[in-house]
Order: C-alpha cells, then structure tokens, then sequence
C-alpha cells in the first residue's frame, strides 16, 4: 500500500503542475466553506468536476503528504482497496484526500463510510451523475454537490469575462425587464449582443472544454457522450455490450424526435425492447445527465395514460447528435435543461411547462401569442429571438441566469 501512497503523490504533483482556469465554477465557494468530513461533487461528463476539486487542491497550498490527488481510472488504482489506502494514508499524516470518478470503485459507499466513521480525514470526491447512492446511513454522513452544466450566464462570463449575477425564477418573472436592460447595458463594454451569445451558447456553450479547443468542441462532445454509455452506465449498471448498443439507438431515437412524437409503446417498440427495460434505459440516462424526462402533471396525482415528455439533456446535445435540429424542440430544451438544476418540471395541456406547480410557461418566437394560455393564472410567454421582453412575455435567454 506504500507504494500506492507513492504513486498517488508522485500524480499528485504532476496535477498540481496542470494549468487550471482562473474561472471558477458557481458551486466552488459553497463547496469550500462546507464543513462536512465527506463532500460529494457530480454530474455529467465534462462539465469540470475533476477542474473543481483541483482548483480546491491547489487553494490548500499543501504538500501531496498533508493533501492528495487520486484518480480512480487510473492504471495504478485498479482494484485497490480504497479503506485500507485512506486509512495507511491517514496514518501517515495525511489530512485532505480529492478522489476522482469513485464510481469506478465498486461499493464505495462502505468504504467512505468507514473512512468518516474512524479516520481523521477531509475527503472530497466526485462521480457521474449516473451514480444512484442508496445507503441511508451513508447518505447522512456526507454533503452532496451536483455540478450541472454551464448556464447561459456562466458562458456568457467566460466569453466575455462581464461578470453577472444570477437570478431566481421569482425575480426574473417579476423583474425581467429592468434586469434585461441591465445585462445588455453592461455588455455593452465588451460589444457583444445578448442574441449573438445566445445563439453560440446553443450550439457549445453548455461545457467548459469547448474553451480549450473550439474546433474539437464537437467531436470532443461526442467522445464524452459515447463514454457516458459505454463506460459509466455499463459499469454501474452492469450492463453488456449489446445492451449497450441499444442505449446509443435509443439516445438517438428521442434525438430525431418531438418531445411528445413517442408514447413508450412505439418507442420501446422502434429500439427493440420492452417497455419495462426502456422505462430503466430512459432512467439511467437521465441519471447520467443525457435525457431530461418529464411527466404530464396529472400523473402526480394519480395513473394517467399519458405520454412523457423526454428532451436531449441541453442543446449541445441537439448539435453534436442530430443532423437537423428543430427550433421548437431547441427553444424547449434550452428552457428545460436551465431549469431543471433546480425546478420541478411537469407538461400540461395547455402550455408547455408546469413549474414547481405554480408557474406555466409556453415557449416559442417572438411571434408566438398568448393564445393557448390565456385566462390561465401565472403563467408566461419564454419568448425567443427578443432583447427584452414585456409585461408577461419574457426573454428567453434569461432562464440562463437561474444559477
């Protein structure tokens, strides 16, 4: 186990050595500040975890005796006993350990929970979004963070470098024009246009990669996508390669078509596989942070036939997997991947989102009209290709600005 110490030090210092961004995530002050023993980070493929936590690693400014470095996917750290390295490393001295992509560690819920229960360490560790932790005595020992991706706003500042705040969903609804007014003065500065932005932002503005090579973005993103499957989802959920084959079909089959185009019967029946097993593919990948997957609002309350609405996870998806993108679905899955981080959503009847069960939202141009929601109590225009909005037709791009 020495030598492991070794190796895992000897990375350490190599990590340290990386260039990191100055830009840090919205996530990072509260994950630093947080005072539990064990603090979780995750989320999708490259939306900065390992960036995160390194950040963190170098703000401590110690030596890789007192803080470490390990990354479970590496060669070295295949099938070790993470316990048993904690605990040699805590005897040791050592005070702060950052753990990499634990979720290629098999069971370690039991492993961090021993490390809490006997060890005098500070550990930090991050996962894919696909891990579903389920050990209750676990979950009350340990703070989790989920890093979803960038927001419009965030994008925006790393563009530009105009930083701006961000805005609860109550603000933006009762204050959306002074705020709209406000953002396009201030960048003014950096002669950028609030739409200009939005557009990039649609096609590689979700993941921070696409700033260390633009003209990779794509195949970069559709690296991370195949990797998700392939690799996180087939190794959590144990599932084989064929199997694995007909999570790709699927992904692509809601890709190719509108949000509601599918009952379950239809598409279980176009990817080959009962509607059962679908129901579990369309789970992990919306665990995995591929699909958004959300019900018709009625099934909150009791077994309505209904189909559900399933969206790419964001619109960077739509670029990297779909030939043609279709303005509506872009427009509503820019909407839904902004607000889903922190809002329940459900679809209506009338309308094209309930959320948090008081809010309804259609989505659409600026030529859309208040037709199908009229006479209906809180609900609101998501207007496209408008600077600043009005009354209850409200801009768009500003559901960026929720986090």
């Amino acid at each position: 186990m020495g030598n492991l110490i070794d190796i895992a030090k000897r990375l350490t210092v190599l990590k340290l050595s990386q260039k990191t961004p100055d830009y840090k995530r919205f996530l990072y002050n509260q994950i630093k500040e947080n005072p539990s023993k064990l603090i979780g980070i995750y989320g999708g493929r490259g939306v900065g975890k390992t960036t995160l936590m390194v950040q963190l690693l170098k703000e401590l400014n110690l030596p890789p005796s007192k803080a470490l470095f390990v990354s479970c996917d590496h060669p070295a750290f295949s099938g070790f006993s993470l316990f048993d390295f904690l605990e040699e490393y805590a005897s040791l001295g050592g005070k702060y350990v950052f753990i990499d992509e634990i979720h290629k560690v098999r069971d370690f819920e039991s492993h961090l929970k021993s490390a809490y229960d006997f060890l005098d360490l500070k550990i930090f560790f991050s996962g894919s979004s696909a891990i579903y932790l389920n050990n209750a005595d676990f979950i009350r020992r340990f703070s989790m963070f989920r890093l979803p991706i960038l927001s419009f706003r965030e994008f925006i500042e790393l563009s530009t470098g105009v930083i701006l705040p961000d805005f609860s969903l109550e603000e933006i609804i009762n204050k959306h024009e002074e705020i709209s007014f406000e953002v396009a003065k201030t960048l003014s500065i950096s002669n950028k246009k609030i739409l200009e932005l939005f557009e990039e932002y649609k096609i590689h503005g979700a993941y921070p990669f696409f700033f260390e090579d633009p003209d990779k973005f794509l195949d970069r993103l559709s690296a991370s996508i195949d990797m998700t499957i392939s690799s996180d989802i087939a190794f959590l959920y144990s599932i084989n390669p064929e199997k694995v084959q007909l999570i790709k079909k699927l992904l692509i089959t809601i890709c190719v078509s509108e949000p509601l185009e599918l009952s379950i019967e239809k598409l279980a029946s176009l990817v080959g596989v009962s509607k059962t097993t679908l129901y579990k593919y369309i789970e992990y990948l919306s665990r995995a942070d591929l699909v958004i997957h959300i019900q018709h609002e009625a099934k909150r309350f009791r077994a309505v036939r209904k189909p559900d609405k399933l969206y790419l996870a964001n619109t960077n998806l739509l670029s990297a997997l779909c030939l043609e993108k279709k303005k509506g679905t872009e427009r509503e899955t820019f909407f839904a991947s902004m607000l889903n981080y922190q809002y329940k959503l459900n679809y209506v009847d009338r309308g094209d989102f309930l959320v948090d069960e008081k809010f309804i939202f259609e989505v659409g141009g600026k030529r859309k009209t208040f037709n199908q929601i009229k006479d209906i109590e809180n609900s609101y225009l998501a207007t496209d290709e408008i600077e600043i909005g009005s009354g209850n037709r409200i801009p768009l791009w500003l559901f960026g600005f929720v986090y």
